[in-house]
């Protein structure tokens, strides 16, 4: 089974994105109406996962945000609009940031075997050769005469 994050998990391991909350139990613990819960999955807010028979289950994580929502609404006086772009907006610089993380990984292990190859070619020079160094040829003129006799 694959959490929301697209990692596999032990399906019966609990973590903040297990759905095991009815919409009840949701409702009481965000200080939300039930009502209220079901227009926000309708308008996209927070989309609970679904049982077999389509009654919703939220997760610790979804009441975390419908208490983020309820946040903005009240406190903010940001409209449900508004509310939906912040967080499709928040879920973008997080996938953004794991990419970032992902990326600096895999440049850390490319400079890594970099390194690595380049000690690997200096520990192959033979130490028996000298270094060519490219002499600077003077740029002075130099007349010769010869000398007269005297």
């Amino acid at each position: 089974m694959e959490s929301r994050s697209g990692r596999s998990r032990n399906p019966y391991e609990l973590t903040d994105e297990t759905p095991v909350y009815v919409i009840s139990v949701a409702a009481q613990l965000s200080g939300l109406h039930p009502q209220t819960l079901r227009q926000y999955d309708r308008l996209g807010l927070v989309s609970p996962d679904r049982t077999a028979g389509r009654g919703r289950r939220y997760s610790a994580r979804d009441i975390e945000l419908l208490r983020q929502v309820q946040a903005l609404s009240q406190d903010e006086g940001i409209n449900l609009a508004g509310i939906k772009r912040i967080i499709e907006l928040e879920n973008q610089v997080a996938a953004l940031q794991a990419r970032v993380a992902e990326l600096s990984a895999a440049v850390e292990g490319a400079a890594a075997t970099l390194r690595q190859r380049e000690a690997q070619v200096h520990a192959s020079y033979r130490r028996d050769l000298v270094p060519y160094q490219d002499v600077q040829q003077a740029s002075a003129l130099v007349v010769w005469r010869p000398k007269r006799p005297e």
